[in-house]
């Protein structure tokens, strides 16, 4: 495969800039060659082997901050892009690819120091190489009573992960982790180290304690963006609960789900229902309403055969299928008393909001959990990381080690793959509505559809829903396919935005896309990044590009 170049770098340039970075952090850890950069391509690209796909000209690893600095000054120099990850694994949202051809991967996984975690006052401040397991076990080991809230999957950076705004499963106090990152050290694009918050005030040691110092907080600009590579990362902690008590509370007409989502979004927001809410809409078999098919099944085309059906005829199908019709899953965190006493006063307040609703409580169990208990129940919801809840539609990939991923993505035919997962109000008329113009999307685009008027909401981040919709392309490598799904993509996110909906993070092919949605003011937002980025990165070597953010030289003809 012909080597990759920088944009408007010459090959003795660039073999010029490799051999200060190998000056920089050693030769070893500066890799070129086709097999070296191999497991730096994104395995679910929608350009897979077309010339648009993203494939980088060398990896640098550095193992300091100081190192990392050097490796950014070397890059202005010689106007080199640097793309820095973490550990990589940010699988179908771009992996450890960079952002676009071309670019040096500054993969920092050399980068592993627990630097502190502090029970008492319940945070821990890591290097970006840190994954989830490795911080878990360093709990363990220490016996410490701290929990921590973990994504899809546990072999990830807590770094990375906060940085592209990723979220959890415990409490919604904590499952916004850039919410909870409290102090960044981050080397600027001129190879400062700056350090924000309290950090910047020298022997404070109140880092992790209060995010905004004085002045203007900067911390912000640093999640998906690309003014800065971030060395450390304050995260604040969840205490260990005492308990956890788990139970569902369902309604039974399809039409009580506005007075329900109101009733639990009132008791989430005033700390009642402390952990993250499941719904599911059980009037409607799921094999019956939620999966493609070509062949008719039973209900499922009888509804939606003419398009999105009147609320009158979701509402009879319901009826039709008897049972009740909305239940929702919810968790609760604290003392033995306190969840009872949270548990009883939700019953009492959805039963006075939706009548004829049910309860039914499952149980309460002591933290922290036995070895026993960590096989029966869902990992993430006692900040237990795993990799059991990674999955994409070509893998199967539950209950399996890294090693196996690995090897099952090197020989497996595989797909390309994204979600499109779009943030939604909190209400039951702006769910319904997601829903129809999804459903109407797919049908623009030709492909077997799968959004139902049953189709629950996701509730990962607190005070909004989310839905979703899968993006794929069956064939790796099919340009044919390739174009569809980026079709697909784009006709959701025209169609979602003007509605006043979209996603809060895209894999780098569709970041564009993304930030062009984002129009006020005549993108006056983007306008305003763009202004910062030409101050802060004049050569314009942090991530061009990252979330639609280019550097003034990489910008004619965008937009």
């Amino acid at each position: 495969m012909t080597p990759v170049l920088p944009p408007g770098v010459s090959a003795k340039v660039f073999a010029e800039a490799v051999a200060a970075f190998e000056n920089a952090v050693g030769k070893a850890f500066v890799l070129t060659g086709a097999s070296a950069l191999e497991p730096y391509r994104d395995p679910y690209s929608f350009h897979w082997n077309e010339a648009g796909e993203a494939r980088a000209a060398a990896v640098v690893l550095p193992a300091s901050a100081e190192e990392v600095a050097g490796v950014v000054k070397i890059a202005n120099r010689f106007k080199v892009p640097l793309y820095p990850v973490s550990t990589g694994q940010n699988r179908t949202l771009g992996g450890a690819a960079p952002g676009a051809p071309g670019g040096v991967i500054v993969d920092l996984k050399r980068m592993t120091r627990i630097l502190a975690v502090d029970e008492g006052r319940n945070f821990a401040l890591v290097e970006p190489g840190v994954t989830y397991f490795d911080l878990h076990k360093h709990i363990k080991d220490k016996g410490l009573k701290v929990w921590l809230d973990v994504p899809d999957p546990g072999w990830g950076s807590l770094i990375g992960n906060a940085l592209d705004h990723g979220i959890g499963y415990t409490s919604g106090a904590f499952r916004d982790h850039f919410g909870v990152h409290c102090g960044m050290e981050v080397v600027t694009p001129t190879g400062e180290i700056v350090r924000t918050g309290m950090g910047a005030l020298p022997g404070a040691d109140t880092w992790q304690d209060f995010k905004y110092g004085a002045g203007p907080d900067v911390a912000g600009l640093f999640g998906q963006a690309n003014f800065g590579i971030v060395t450390k990362m304050g995260f604040q902690l969840m205490p260990q609960p005492e308990a956890w008590l788990n139970g569902f509370a369902s309604c039974q007409h399809y039409d009580d789900f506005d007075a329900m989502v109101r009733a639990i979004g009132h008791l989430e927001d005033a700390g009642i229902v402390t952990g993250k809410s499941a719904w599911t809409c059980t009037a409607y078999h799921p094999f019956e309403g939620n999966l493609p098919s070509a062949e008719p099944r039973p209900g499922r085309n009888e509804l939606m055969a003419n398009g999105w059906p009147s609320m009158a005829a979701i509402v009879k199908h319901a009826r039709q299928h008897g049972g009740h019709a909305w239940r929702v899953n919810m968790q609760f965190y604290g003392p033995r008393e306190t969840v009872q006493a949270q548990w009883e006063h939700m019953c009492a307040y959805v039963a006075a909001q939706v009548p004829e609703s049910t309860f039914q409580y499952i149980e309460t169990l002591d933290l922290p959990l036995t070895p026993e208990q960590e096989k029966r129940f869902a990992r993430g919801a006692f900040g237990l990381p795993t990799l059991a809840s990674f999955g994409v539609p070509s893998l199967a990939m539950f209950d399996k080690t890294p090693e196996d991923i690995a090897s099952e993505e090197e020989h497996a035919p595989g797909q390309t793959f994204t979600d499109f997962l779009a943030v939604v109000p909190r209400t039951a008329e702006a769910f319904m509505r997601a829903q129809r113009v999804l459903f109407e999307s797919q049908i623009e685009a030709g492909v077997p559809w799968t959004v139902t008027p049953y189709q629950p909401p996701l509730c990962w981040l607190p005070r909004v829903f989310l839905i979703g919709a899968p993006v794929v392309a069956l064939f790796k490598g099919d340009p044919e396919a390739n174009k569809k799904a980026r079709r697909l993509y784009g006709i959701y996110l025209k169609n979602m935005a003007a509605a006043g909906f979209a996603p809060y993070r895209a894999s780098p092919a569709m970041q564009d896309l993304l930030a062009g949605a984002f129009s006020y003011g005549d993108h006056a937002l983007l306008r305003f990044q763009e202004r910062l980025k030409d101050a802060a990165d004049p050569a314009g070597v942090i991530a061009p590009g990252r979330y639609g953010v280019w550097p003034k030289a990489m910008r004619k003809g965008r937009g």
